[in-house]
């Protein structure tokens, strides 16, 4: 569906986008995942043609697309109706086609008793199936979707994924960027991208499998979000509010060494156990890795 090969995109005397080399075949769900500023959003707007790229090949493959952007981009002024007319017209639908796509999407994304609400006055998910419905109105095959969820609460986000699980059994191909590592579980295949660059793509079975490291999840009375820093067994940590992951190569040892550093604060310890890896643990491996090596 998609072939994208050595890709490159310079801002500023930086590049965005450096080398990127991707295949995303049909039928999948294709999550793409990386810190701000890692060149998600300018790699998509170069596939949907947004953007010209400095260098390199994009091939689709009969793809008709559609393209939802990170930010709402319609009419605030207009009402949910009016917006899906003037996206539908945009593209020379007549009055009746749209309409009767309209009414099929309205009710897979549940607006259809929202028709006349003017945009503004949708909440923040609510928004976002607006934005879906009006790039659902060309009944696309490919779907180019950057942070659709960003933002907004749990429950929208969960609907979300239940309608976009539905497209892709209807045989629609999604490339979707996300900030939350619960949905990269979600897709079928995952590339990371980091200043650029794409580190890696696979499935999250296989990327979870493929982390070189162990996790320790530490539960202790205490919030300090440095807590485990210093100790020399422990190779990256995150703070989850109520618990740490701490990533460390033999368990044991860095066990002893997290035990023995809080009790030396008087830390009492309700828990440490190894856990099998998280995507949130994957990320946070190959985020530091390639800092690393970029910095070497």
């Amino acid at each position: 569906m998609i072939v994208i090969k050595d890709l490159i995109k310079t801002f500023n005397g930086r590049r965005a986008v450096d080398k990127v080399h991707l295949e995303i075949k049909a039928g999948t769900i294709f999550g793409l995942v990386g810190p701000d500023g890692a060149g998600k959003t300018t790699l998509m707007r170069m596939i949907c043609g947004l953007i010209t790229p400095d260098a390199g090949e994009i091939i689709l493959r009969e793809a008709q697309l559609g393209y939802m952007p990170q930010r709402f981009s319609l009419y605030g002024d207009l009402t949910v109706s009016e917006n899906i007319n003037f996206f539908g017209a945009m593209y020379k639908l007549d009055r009746k086609t749209i309409r009767q796509r309209a009414k099929e999407i309205l009710q897979l994304t549940n607006l259809s008793d929202f028709e006349q609400r003017l945009a503004d006055n949708l909440s923040g998910g609510m928004k976002q199936k607006l934005a879906l419905t009006c790039a659902l109105i060309t009944r696309p095959n490919l779907l180019i979707l950057d942070e659709p969820t960003y933002g907004v609460d749990p429950e929208f986000r969960k609907e979300f994924w239940r309608i976009l699980y539905y497209l892709n059994q209807e045989g629609r191909t999604i490339m979707v960027s996300t900030p939350y590592m619960d949905e990269a579980e979600l897709c079928h295949q995952v590339a990371f991208i980091n200043q650029g660059r794409i580190a890696v793509v696979d499935s999250p079975v296989n990327l979870k499998k493929r982390l070189e490291k162990r996790i320790l999840e530490i539960r202790a009375v205490t919030k300090d979000p440095d807590l485990l820093k210093g100790i020399e067994e422990v190779v990256d940590f995150s703070f989850y509010g109520d618990k740490y992951h701490a990533m460390v190569t033999e368990t044991a040892r860095a066990k002893e060494a997290v035990e023995n550093h809080l009790l030396s604060q008087n830390i009492p310890i309700i828990g440490i156990e190894e856990i099998p890896p998280s995507m949130e643990d994957v990320f946070v491996y190959l985020a530091e890795k390639d800092v690393n090596e970029v910095g070497a």
